[in-house]
């Protein structure tokens, strides 16, 4: 089996060097990368041509039109069965391909009994995870993003409040899904768009937790804030497209911005109201601290983790009252609806 790693790219040629580059050192070289230059200003032409000689590769720019008309521009012209996805910010061990082949090959075998043939998988996802390279805000944004008590651990955690949705940074399908399910929509949270409209399609996805990739995420604080707010407010967006698709962890972040308000109002008149926010962020950073072993990383990781609730928790209530209650939100429903997944 040929597999095609699918990277829509845009403005990034620094960050498509170290991805090429971990994709140059893997163990199993039987893949294509397939770049799609998003019509970029600064184009990553030169790192393709730098590493053509050294991996299967297709580079191909085309103009602006977003990142899942890309990837869907990529899957149309890839060659492999079996369709990965990374984004271009993401480094992959030198076990990735090796790995991945051989959970395709052995199949999901989990909840059935030693007699019965394993599952074919057709539709996987894996977990993220910071490099030691990366920076002590990267690492510590990785904390927030990953961690049981900031996101319920949805991204791939051992202990999870939501059913695994796999993520664009890190999953993949076989090609007869896409011919069956169409390509991405060109929305935000995409993925989650794409992941449920295969589970409708009667592929479930399997979470393979040792298939990681090094995700460097955002750079600073204030990035991460506009980028997770943005995530908050598609959460209603999805929930109009899939009614009943909203769980109670996709509220948690709303009502943990509102208790906190509730308990900086509440102090100002007695400091006791300040106690449960207190142990909270205590335990955020006791957490911080066994993951990362860094003092420095941790209290960052609790900047990080407070920038994630707040940021997700206000844009979901904004979108909130505006979509659902205020009623404004079916008409984009409707569009996205309208648009084409190929």
């Amino acid at each position: 089996m040929k597999f095609s790693i699918i990277v829509p790219v845009y403005d990034r040629p620094d960050e498509i060097e170290d991805l090429l580059r971990s994709l140059a050192e893997q163990t199993d070289k039987g893949f294509e990368i397939v770049i799609v230059e998003d019509g970029s200003k600064k184009t990553c032409r030169s790192e393709a041509e730098r590493y053509a000689s050294a991996l299967d590769l297709q580079y191909f720019y085309k103009e602006n039109e977003g990142r899942s008309i890309a990837r869907n521009y990529g899957m149309d012209r890839a060659r492999g069965e079996f369709f990965v996805f990374v984004d271009s910010d993401c480094i992959l061990p030198p076990d990735y391909i090796e790995k991945l082949r051989g959970h395709l090959q052995q199949g999901d075998r989990e909840g059935l009994p030693p007699n019965v043939a394993p599952r074919l998988i057709r539709f996987f996802g894996g977990p993220d995870a910071a490099h030691e390279s990366f920076t002590p805000t990267q690492k510590a944004i990785n904390f927030a993003m990953t961690s049981f008590f900031t996101t319920g651990g949805i991204r791939g955690g051992k202990v999870r409040m939501e059913k695994f949705v796999p993520r664009t940074f890190n999953m993949g399908f076989d090609k007869h899904v896409y011919e069956v399910v169409g390509g991405f929509r060109e929305m935000f949270s995409e993925d989650i768009d794409m992941s449920t409209r295969i589970r409708q399609a009667g592929v479930n996805p399997v979470l393979l937790r040792d298939v990681i990739v090094y995700h460097k995420r955002r750079g600073d604080l204030a990035k991460f804030w506009r980028q997770v707010r943005v995530f908050g407010m598609s959460r209603i967006t999805l929930q109009l497209l899939y009614p009943g698709s909203m769980k109670a962890v996709h509220w948690a972040p709303a009502l943990f911005v509102i208790f906190a308000v509730a308990m900086l109002v509440g102090a100002c008149f007695n400091p006791w109201w300040l106690l449960p926010l207190g142990l909270y962020l205590l335990i955020l950073f006791i957490a911080a601290l066994v993951k990362t072993r860094s003092v420095k990383i941790a209290g960052l990781g609790v900047a990080a983790g407070m920038v994630q609730l707040f940021g997700y928790g206000t844009g979901f209530i904004q979108a909130y009252v505006w979509k659902i209650l205020l009623r404004h939100g079916r008409d984009e429903a409707q569009e996205v609806e309208m648009r084409r997944g190929k």
